[in-house]
């Protein structure tokens, strides 16, 4: 019987600032640079580009591309992971894609990050763990980054 795979990751914050700030956050490369990445080329459009260079925690690129799309509501893309991943997640096609919604909620808007398209076994397991953990920080910098471009 084979090992089922792993659950998705799923990491959400709470952010006191209007959708389409956030939105613009997740989709615009000047918002990406400040949370997220180094450099990003980033559409808005099913079919576009959602590349990603990352410097830290480790140097590598996401050459992905966007996979859902809905205006200040969510965006979907495909995700290349880091190089003690490359053979294990990159494909082609890569295993796992991201999904990011926007969702109102009385605090403010509920930011969900899913990553799906988990293996099965240790390998899998030590890679969703490496991305729980890089999503979850990186979520926090998001969050972290609005609150200081809207309140100063």
């Amino acid at each position: 019987m084979a090992d089922e795979p792993l659950d998705p990751i799923l990491i959400q914050v709470t952010i006191p600032l209007p959708i389409p700030m956030i939105y613009t956050a997740l989709t615009e490369p000047a918002g990406l640079v400040q949370w997220l990445c180094a450099s990003a080329e980033a559409s808005r459009e099913v079919g576009g580009p959602y590349r990603l260079t990352f410097r830290e925690p480790v140097a590598f690129e996401s050459p992905g591309e966007v996979v859902r799309a809905t205006p200040d509501v969510d965006i979907g893309f495909r995700w290349y992971a880091p190089a003690p991943f490359d053979g294990l997640m990159n494909g082609p096609p890569p295993a796992t894609q991201v999904y990011v919604r926007l969702q109102e909620s009385p605090e403010g808007i509920d930011v969900t990050l899913e990553h799906e398209g988990w293996g099965s076994g240790e390998e899998w397991e030590d890679a969703r763990s490496w991305h729980f953990h890089f999503w979850d920080e990186r979520l926090n910098r998001l969050k972290d980054y609005l609150i200081k471009a809207a309140y100063g």
